[in-house]
């Protein structure tokens, strides 16, 4: 029962971290209707761009974070104003394609500024894990976990207390009638790409110092995407809870199963899981169902 306990803690620290990168997901997908499959390169585009600022002498974890988190973000609004903009109007297929060919470009360009070469992206946490009775909980883990929290929290009060998030909650109810009233879609849109670019930056950052920073980094993207589909492609609420389930999983997974089938269960079982879920929720757990007249 101890062993389960671990597993279980620590899991779920680690799907918080799940739930930040789905984040972006869910943001453009609920304002634009389109799936970013960009999104993971984002993050490891957010990750080589850490470690190269850390790797600058004399440059503190703080003004990375800061310079980081703004370049993430007018990243966004540069993807969206100049690339996806003019094609409003377009079949979503289209758009999706787009983001297929933005990962490919991505990836390229961290290999054109930076080289394609691992990197090391060194935080100031402690190696030696923290004990709390019969859990063994990893400070990486605890650190991520708390950034996730607090990056959670904050998008939550700033789509139910402001005024621009209260705008982009309507955008993604019915963008026509959020027309109608004034809200300008466009900057809407805009807004929700440079928050998906926010979000890679915290993603990038932790995933970075625990897996090391390469262009396979880019592969938690598709990691992540069973997270979207458990809680449902446009629910934020969702990506918090498809998170921690895959979380806890994966670690459920990795340590019972892994002894008996020589490792690797983590790798296929949410997908598993994913295709499960799909056969009974085709819409996620809390995605909204929608109904088409044919």
């Amino acid at each position: 029962m101890e062993f389960f306990f671990d597993l279980v803690t620590n899991g779920l620290l680690v799907g918080l971290t799940y739930a930040l990168v789905a984040l972006g997901f869910v943001l453009i997908y609920k304002a634009t209707s389109v799936i970013n499959f960009a999104q993971g390169d984002l993050v490891m585009f957010a990750g080589y761009a850490a470690a190269v600022m850390l790797g600058m002498r004399g440059m503190p974890v703080w003004l990375m974070a800061l310079v980081l988190a703004v370049g993430m973000v007018v990243l966004g609004f540069v993807i969206e104003r100049g690339i996806l903009r003019p094609l409003v109007g377009q079949p979503v297929i289209a758009v999706i394609m787009v983001t297929i060919g933005l990962s490919f470009v991505l990836q390229g360009l961290v290999a054109i500024l930076w080289g394609a070469s691992t990197r090391d992206l060194p935080l100031p946490v402690r190696m030696e894990p923290y004990i709390l009775g019969p859990v063994f909980l990893s400070p990486i883990n605890l650190v991520a976990a708390v950034i996730a929290i607090v990056f959670l929290i904050a998008f939550g009060l700033f789509f139910t207390r402001s005024r621009l998030g209260v705008a982009m909650r309507a955008v993604a109810d019915d963008q026509q009638a959020a027309m109608v009233i004034g809200i300008k879609v466009p900057r809407v849109f805009a807004l929700s790409w440079a928050i998906a670019g926010l979000a890679a930056a915290a993603g990038g950052v932790i995933w970075g110092n625990m897996l090391g920073v390469d262009t396979f980094l880019a592969l938690v993207g598709l990691k992540v995407f069973p997270v979207v589909i458990l809680g449902g492609l446009d629910s934020i609420a969702g990506a918090i809870i498809g998170g921690l389930i895959l979380g806890a999983v994966e670690s459920l997974a990795a340590g019972y199963l892994d002894p008996y089938v020589g490792g690797g269960t983590k790798d296929f079982i949410p997908y598993v899981l994913m295709i499960l879920v799909l056969f009974v929720r085709p819409y996620g757990f809390f995605g909204h169902e929608t109904i088409e007249r044919v």
